[in-house]
């Protein structure tokens, strides 16, 4: 059902299986969730688009909020709730990656970011410090936090949250 969050289990190239415990059901037959800590620590993108019916995965996203717009505009190309033999055979890959190209970003990046969209207060903390020692204004820790681990690939209420609170805590203006 739409909008139904749910357990899901991913199924990787070599055959692993990872339980997602909350995926969301944006269009029939495709869910959205945040890969699993561990799982492609090098990439930037944090958030997937998977198939339901067969596990696998449709396209990474850097944000959740993109992984449901690609969910939402893929769904627009076939029945994702068939299996993944008769979607192959019924969809273009130029389709999906023309759809997609125009909704996630391509920013990347050659280090850790397993943690990419997740944070604690002790990382608000020493974000804080940094832009109080570097003398950063508002705007300034908006730029560096776009394309940094952890803040890179939180949603927008999350990304501005942090923000207010490192700049608060920072005594930027």
């Amino acid at each position: 059902m739409i909008g139904e969050i749910r357990e899901y289990t991913l199924t990787c190239a070599k055959g692993q299986l990872y339980t997602v415990p909350l995926a969301k059901e944006i269009a029939p037959g495709l869910l959205v969730y945040r890969i699993p800590d561990g799982m492609h620590p090098t990439s930037p993108n944090r958030w997937r688009i998977g198939h339901e019916s067969s596990g696998l995965a449709v396209a990474d996203a850097l944000t959740r909020e993109d992984a449901v717009k690609g969910a939402e505009a893929l769904g627009e190309l076939a029945d994702w709730t068939q299996s993944a033999d008769n979607i192959r055979a019924s969809v273009d890959r130029n389709d999906v990656f023309t759809k997609l190209r125009f909704i996630f970003s391509a920013a990347r990046m050659n280090r850790d970011v397993s943690r990419n969209g997740t944070y604690t207060d002790a990382d608000i903390e020493e974000a804080a410090r940094e832009a109080k020692a570097s003398g950063f204004n508002a705007a300034d820790i908006l730029v560096a936090m776009a394309e940094t681990v952890p803040w890179m690939g939180l949603d927008t209420n999350e990304f501005n949250e942090a923000h207010d609170r490192i700049v608060q805590l920072s005594g930027a203006n």
